[in-house]
Parts: structure tokens; sequence; C-alpha cells
């Protein structure tokens, strides 16, 4: 087994495999060490959007975008006092960068539709790769593999060696045996985010949110222990992406993850769509719509209620986050909404849609029905969807009977909900779910320059060791579709350039 590389990759998700894709072609001989069975990470599981400004696609469908509108726009995503903590100067840096990382990706066959708006940016942004972010994986493994590169899965990575001339290399358990693996120019941590971490949850966001799980079970944070180990400095830990209610996916693949992601059919994909009808490519975009996206908050404000397995109210509906915490605390960690008649009739059509990808496609109560009827029950009656979800009738009934009397009765329910909601009733009844409460993503990272270097707490970089996608999010607030999946591809271009840099001096 070879064990001397250039550099090595920790981590095999999109971030990781285009830091390595980057250094191979820059001549470096590179090593990949992922700790599952197969590659993809959090990108392999995303829909795929990749937010840019000044693109060819902006420019074929005569889109003028330019740098400082993007940074204007980005800034209104977060609430003001997350915002605040954003690092500018980074983020200025990767969003200049994003026009040529969507060249780079094309030109290694990917193909995009769109751009696609989401307000508040002011013009289209949204690139959507075909058919899904499974694409990227299957394109940049391919062309790393093509370059030459190593991979290795089953193949978690332990401990970096450091010394005072910097990193040397790291041990990773391959297939049960400790190996230990030299770097000559330097080591990437590319392992990830830390949503489903409870321990670092609870740490840097506090015990009420250690139960809430992340919706990619191996985001465990381990990049972020590693840097750790080693005195890099991590920052925003605390700032999350949610949590918020989604349904549990889909035990069976859905028939576009089965889509050609790479070769010649992906990009004759690409070439087709624009000719494809509208309703085929939505129908195509709502089945992973129904797959992975949340319930709109005002699902909740319009009066819709939830219940936990045991057919109880346990929360107050309209209350972010502490209906989260609530709900990661029922048995099972898990709940459905229940939808009344003129529920049910409202989220039929827009501007009422049950979920969306914005500006994308937008679900509707019906779309439920049809595509995921393992998250979504339709009858004439309570005891109906209650029998076909395993729920106590009884129970079911007591809370929307509990619910509708403080309703009519004007006050507080024992929630502490009260307002402008309406009774709950009418001959159709919907139960969506189970739902659970997640983390999308978290923004903590290690502090970084723009050399993708990981930094000390005092500012001092430590030699030979780089950071890329959610190890290295360098202090930035990347909330709004799309940024986090263009970082981790910006930040894998960006760093095999670093690396060969280093190589030649």
């Amino acid at each position: 087994m070879k064990t001397d590389f250039d550099a090595i990759i920790v981590g095999g998700g999109g971030s990781g495999l285009a830091a390595a894709v980057s250094a191979a072609e820059h001549g470096l001989e590179v090593l990949v060490l992922e700790k599952l069975p197969v590659l993809g990470g959090t990108t392999g599981i995303a829909v795929g959007s990749l937010t840019a400004n000044r693109t060819s696609l902006q420019d074929r469908a005569m889109i003028e975008d330019g740098l400082e509108q993007h940074l204007e726009d980005v800034r209104k995503f977060a609430r003001p006092e997350i915002e605040a903590r954003n690092n500018e100067p980074l983020r200025r840096y990767f969003l200049s960068e994003s026009a040529e990382t969507y060249r780079w990706l094309v030109g290694m066959g990917l193909a995009f539709h769109g751009p696609s708006p989401e307000p508040p940016n002011r013009v289209p942004r949204m690139h959507n790769v075909v058919p899904n972010a499974k694409a990227y994986i299957a394109v940049l493994q391919n062309r790393f593999l093509r370059l030459g590169g190593t991979i290795y899965c089953n193949s978690p990575v332990k401990r970096i060696h450091i010394s005072q001339d910097g990193a040397q290399g790291v041990e990773a358990q391959v297939t049960g045996e400790t190996i230990r693996f030299r770097a000559r120019r330097g080591i990437v941590l590319a392992a990830g985010d830390y949503a489903n971490s409870q321990s670092l949850i609870a740490a840097h966001k506090g015990d009420a949110y250690a139960d809430i799980e992340g919706i990619n079970p191996h985001a465990q944070g381990d990049g972020h222990r590693l840097i750790e180990s080693i005195g890099g400095d991590l920052i925003n830990m605390d700032v999350t992406w949610g949590p918020e209610i989604r349904f549990i996916p889909p035990q069976k693949q859905p028939f576009v993850q089965l889509l050609p992601t790479g070769g010649w059919a992906a990009r004759l994909m690409g070439r087709l769509l624009p000719f494809v009808p509208t309703r085929i490519v939505q129908l195509l975009i709502k089945r992973l719509l129904v797959t992975w996206q949340h319930p709109d908050e005002a699902i909740f404000e319009d009066g819709a209620i939830m219940v936990n397995s045991k057919g109880e109210r346990f929360c107050h509906e309209g209350r972010w986050p502490d209906r989260e915490i609530a709900l990661a605390r029922q048995p099972g960690k898990i709940a459905y909404i229940l939808l009344d008649e003129r529920l049910i009739q409202r989220y039929s059509a827009w501007p009422h849609f049950v979920s969306t990808a914005p500006e994308i496609a937008y679900a509707y109560v019906q779309d439920y029905l049809r595509l995921r009827p393992d998250v979504s029950v339709g009858g004439c009656s309570l005891e109906e969807i209650a029998r076909a979800r395993h729920l106590p009738a009884n129970n079911l009934i007591d809370a929307v009977t509990q619910f509708n009397r403080s309703v009519q009765n004007g006050r507080e329910d024992p929630f502490g909900r009260a307002g402008r909601s309406e009774t709950l009733k009418g001959n159709s009844w919907v139960l969506l779910g189970p739902a659970k409460a997640y983390f999308t993503i978290t923004e903590g990272g290690a502090r970084i320059n723009e050399s993708l270097q990981v930094l000390r707490p005092s500012g001092e970089p430590i030699k030979g060791v780089y950071a890329v996608g959610c190890n290295g999010l360098g202090g930035q607030i990347l909330f709004g579709h799309g940024l986090h999946i263009a970082w981790a591809m910006t930040s894998g271009r960006l760093v095999g350039k670093v690396l060969a840099v280093e190589a030649n001096s």
C-alpha cells in the first residue's frame, strides 16, 4: 500500500473531492480518505443548487449581475445579530471566485439549468445541477480517478501528526488496520459539518438542542475535532441552519436519484433540458422537493396543529425553536401535522404551499398524498387517519376538541397558543408525518486565511494544514440556498492551487 502522497484530503464529500481534483489537476499525488463505504457526504443528499454571480448561464439569460450587488443581497438572509458575525473579507473573496468555480465545474461536464430567483437576491443566481447534487460527486470522482488519484473508503482519520516543521501526515483506520500516511505538501480537512454531533451541539449551542438530529446522520464533526486537537481555532460554532421540521426521508431511493449523474448521458440531459416541457422538469424537481424540504411556517400560523405518536399535542406550534426542541423530546422524536378541510383546500394552490424550493417548484397537499404516501394520509374522519398511522384515535380527537375549545373561548391554550386560529373541522382530514426536528447544516468551522490555512487563536497559521467546505467556513455566514455547495466547490478548487504553489516552492 502506498503511504506517501503530496496531499491528503480528509473527507470524500463535495469539498473534499473538489480539493482532490484541483490538486491533481496541478500535478500533485493526492489521497482521499473517506470514513464511510461510499463518497458523497452532505453534498450527496442535497438538491444541488449552486449560487454564483456573473456566470455564463446568467449571460445566456441576459441577466446583468455583479459582485457588489451579490454582496449586498447576501447580507439580507440571516438575522442582523447573526449577520454581524460574518467574516466579510472572506465572503467577498469567495463570491468573487464563484463564477470561475461554475466555469470549472461545467468544464468537467456538469450541466446546470436556471438560474432561478431566490429573494432577497435581486436577480436569479441559483444554478441548479442536473439532475441533483449526486452529479457533483459522480463527476468529481470520475475526474479524480482519471487524473490518477487514490481513494480509500472505510478509512476514518483518527489523528494528525504535527511537528515543529508543520503537518507531517495522518493516522487512519483502513479496513481495521492503523496506517500512517505521510503528506509531503499538506493535509486538507474536508470532513463536513457537525449537525448530528450531540456533544458538539450541546457544548456550543446548549444542552436543550442536544436531542435534535442532523439531516446527515454521519455529520459528526470529525474534522472539527481534528482541528481542535492540533490547536486550531473554531469560530461561530453556535450558529446553525435550523433547527427546523422536516419529514423523514423515504426508505426507497426516489426515481430522480436514479437519473444519470455523469458522462455523456448527464451532458445530453443538460443540453436537452431547455426543450423538455416545463411540467416534466417541475415533476422531477417536485419529487426531490417532497423528499428533502420542510413544511412552510405559514401552515402553523394558519391553524395546523402537531401531535406526537400518542396523538397528543405537546407544544406551541408557532413558536420556534421551542417547537423543535419539544419535538425532539417526544417518543421516537417524531410528530404529525394535522390539517382539516379548510387547511387542505387552502394548501392546494398558489400562494399557499406545504413546501417549496424557492421559485423552482411548490408542493401542495395533493403532491404529498400522491408522491409521499409514507408521510401523508387522508381520510373522512379523525378516526380514519389515526388508524392509518396507528395513533390512539381518542387522544387525537381529544387534542382537536381541546384546541377548538380554546379557540372558541378566545383564550390561550395550555401551550400558550392564541390569536387568529380557527377551529379544526370538516369531512376531510390529512395527517402529514412522521416529521422530525433537524439541523440542516452548521456554520461553525476553523478560522482560516485566504490561503485556506487553519489558524491558531493567535492568528498564526498551522503549517501544512488547510480546511475547506464546512470545516473551513472561516467565520462566514452562508444562509441562503446554494451558498454552502458553492463554497464547498470554490474552497476545494482554490486549495488545490495553494497546494501546487506550496509544492513548487
